[in-house]
């Protein structure tokens, strides 16, 4: 486990992914609070990862997130399938 995010706000682009994928902002927000994994992705942007189940499947929520600034902006959310491909081990 590692250190969460509580204060952030969704772009409008991470809204409206929220919404196209069927993903809640109540998701987002547990995610960012208790994210299994961080994952950086370049300076100032991190991937904060959870394993959750939805509709009977374990998927990963990966929430891609600007640390860089305050609050931080939530870029852009997905669930997938294939967690082997994104798992950090050791992370």
């Amino acid at each position: 486990m590692t250190g969460g995010i509580t204060a952030y706000v969704l772009t409008p682009h991470a809204r409206f992914e929220l919404q196209r994928r069927g993903l809640t902002e109540r998701l987002v927000r547990q995610v960012l609070a208790a994210p299994e994994q961080r994952v950086p992705v370049r300076p100032g942007r991190v991937v904060l990862q959870a394993r959750t189940e939805l509709e009977g499947k374990v998927y990963l929520i990966r929430v891609v997130v600007d640390v860089d600034r305050q609050p931080a902006e939530v870029v852009t959310v997905y669930r997938t399938s294939k967690i082997a491909k994104y798992w950090v081990p050791d992370a």
